[in-house]
């Protein structure tokens, strides 16, 4: 029997947490940095995780629809990257794929996670999978939810970094205003990015230092560690799995970057979901989970 994923999208969209989701906030010592995860889950083993990791402008909470149906395979986290939600935002800090990749590790150490199946979305693809790369022997599987993975940069890619750095548009960009533009434009169904969704997007933006920590997350990525990302992706040997949406005008190529991905390992999933934008999580969350509860459900069955 196949696993079903509830369904939330013909409803009103709620900016709420499941009661069995928990909210979290952990020191870590090497970096002296406060980071903050959702997780979920009641499996006895916590050493084997689904990690999610979000992408620009958004945080764990936009995996809030998706993160109980996933526990019915392992405990689920979703964390806030640094810069974003919850976790602390230095505008200083250097954002580099070295600071995101210590960071992700001492936290999944600090838990005694020693295996990952991990799924990232938008810049959260780069920096998920350069941490992969430097610990391979972690991950267990792969999802990819409409990210980068080459570097060989589209227009759009390339427009939203200039947007962090022109004088003027770039203190709009990391605001309010530009926030709830950049929610808007990169759903289909724009009924979904209500009110309430859109402040949760924009709490974690309150004062100038959080607002220049979002700005340095988007341009603060070294080009060779996207060529390196690209070049481990080309060469891994654990299960893969690639969702897109039809209709994302934030990475308009991302069917050509998945479909160049499958050329490399036919055996990966690939899935496109129609009537749907860039984050798939929050226009059609139960669609994106449909295949993701199967590939999981296989990974299961293939160890029987």
């Amino acid at each position: 029997m196949r696993p079903e994923a509830s369904t939330v999208t013909h409803q009103e969209n709620s900016a709420l947490l499941a009661d069995e989701i928990s909210s979290n906030r952990l020191y870590l010592d090497d970096q002296g940095f406060n980071i903050h995860y959702l997780q979920t889950g009641n499996h006895a083993d916590n050493k084997e995780v689904i990690l999610l990791i979000h992408g620009w402008p958004t945080s764990s909470f936009l995996y809030r629809h998706m993160m109980m149906p996933l526990t019915q395979f392992h405990n689920v986290i979703a964390i806030d990257l640094p810069g974003f939600g919850q976790s602390d935002k230095d505008p200083n800090a250097r954002y580099s794929f070295k600071y995101h990749s210590d960071i992700i590790d001492s936290l999944l150490c600090k838990l005694n996670i020693e295996r990952v199946h991990l799924v990232v979305h938008d810049l959260g693809g780069p920096i998920g999978l350069w941490w992969a790369k430097q610990h391979s022997e972690k991950v267990a599987s792969y999802v990819l939810l409409d990210t980068i993975v080459y570097d060989d940069f589209s227009w759009a890619v390339k427009l939203f970094v200039s947007m962090t750095l022109i004088p003027g548009i770039k203190n709009w960009f990391s605001r309010n205003g530009g926030i709830k533009f950049s929610m808007k434009l990169g759903v289909k169904n724009k009924h979904r990015i209500n009110e309430s969704v859109i402040k949760a997007y924009q709490a974690p933006f309150k004062s100038k230092e959080d607002r220049q920590s979002l700005l340095r997350t988007a341009h603060k990525l070294h080009l060779n560690g996207f060529k390196d990302v690209a070049k481990h992706m080309e060469s891994i040997d654990k299960p893969l799995c690639m969702i897109y949406a039809e209709n994302d005008v934030i990475l308009p190529e991302i069917e050509e970057t998945f479909s160049r991905l499958k050329k490399v390992h036919p055996s990966a999933d690939l899935h496109a979901i129609s009537e749907c934008g860039h984050f798939l999580q929050e226009d059609r969350p139960e669609e994106v989970l449909k295949p993701m509860l199967v590939f999981y459900q296989d990974l299961i069955d293939a160890k029987k």
